[in-house]
This record gives structure tokens, C-alpha cells and sequence, in this order.
């Protein structure tokens, strides 16, 4: 199954609403220009999947648009990887997963009461670093790669 970005999203600050985009520019260890995060040391992008918001619905059972979930990039399928060194290549761009992207509790406020409950669990996705950066677009492919689990 081919993975592909659905959706992109930036906002200029803290707190104020994301805005939905066609295409990104990302900077090597910088983030995405323009974006509230852009020259974080850690989080940079945050990657989440329809396919995983699709069942935090099911547990939420309500519309989560995924605008309001402060996400940048969102896959139109598959599990996002969340282990710290997991590798998510999108377009020319490569991701290292830092940590999970924990749900907060401004997701209740903005999507409604029990929205980061349903958020939980690996649903909220990941929050990377820029090992390479590039032009990303909706509709590029997504490589997921996971770390080998150890035997």
C-alpha cells in the first residue's frame, strides 16, 4: 500500500490557528520555515496518520478534524511510528521520530470534551527532527521505517 500526504499544516505562533497548505519548504535541523516550531532543537515536524485519527473517532464519537490537532503533516493511511529513531521519509525529506506526540488538553477545548483521551495511545503521532530537509507537498509519498525490534 502506497502512503501518501493528505493534508499539511503551519501556524505562525503559539496558540493560533493552524492553516492548511499545498506545500511546505523544510530546513535541515530547522523545521518547516514559517511554521511556530521552525528552529526548535527537537520538534521540528509533527507527523500524524487519517488512519489513526479514523479510530480515535471511533473512541471520540465525533468528527476529529485534523487541522485542530496541531499536527503538520498527515498521512492518508498506515501507523505512524512513534519509538525514538524511527524514520519517516516524506517526499525528498527524512524524519527522525524524536518521542510520541502526547495529546494535550487544549484538544478538548478545540475538538471537544474527550478528545485527548481518544488521542492516546500512539493516535497523536510523532514529533521529529529534519535529518534532511526538502519541498514536501500533498499528495508526495510517505516511507514509514521503523526501527528493527530486537530478537
Amino acid at each position: 500500500m502506497t502512503i501518501r500526504v493528505a493534508e499539511l499544516h503551519t501556524a505562525k505562533g503559539r496558540r493560533l490557528p493552524m492553516r492548511p497548505t499545498e506545500r511546505v519548504e523544510i530546513e535541515t535541523a530547522a523545521g518547516i520555515v514559517g511554521d511556530r516550531y521552525h528552529g526548535a532543537r527537537h520538534r521540528q515536524v509533527t507527523v500524524q496518520s487519517r488512519e489513526q485519527l479514523d479510530a480515535a473517532e471511533v473512541i471520540h464519537g465525533a468528527p476529529i478534524d485534523s487541522g485542530l490537532t496541531r499536527r503538520n503533516i498527515t498521512l492518508d493511511a498506515g501507523i505512524v511510528p512513534t519509538r525514538p529513531g524511527d524514520r519517516i521519509v516524506v517526499g525528498p525529506v527524512v524524519l527522525e521520530v524524536v518521542r510520541v506526540a502526547a495529546p494535550c488538553k487544549l484538544l478538548d477545548d478545540t475538538i471537544g470534551a474527550g478528545a485527548q483521551a481518544a488521542m492516546r495511545h500512539g493516535k497523536g503521532g510523532a514529533v521529529c527532527r529534519v535529518l534532511v530537509g526538502g519541498t514536501v507537498d500533498v499528495g508526495d509519498e510517505v516511507l514509514l521505517q521503523p526501527l528493527e525490534q530486537p530478537a
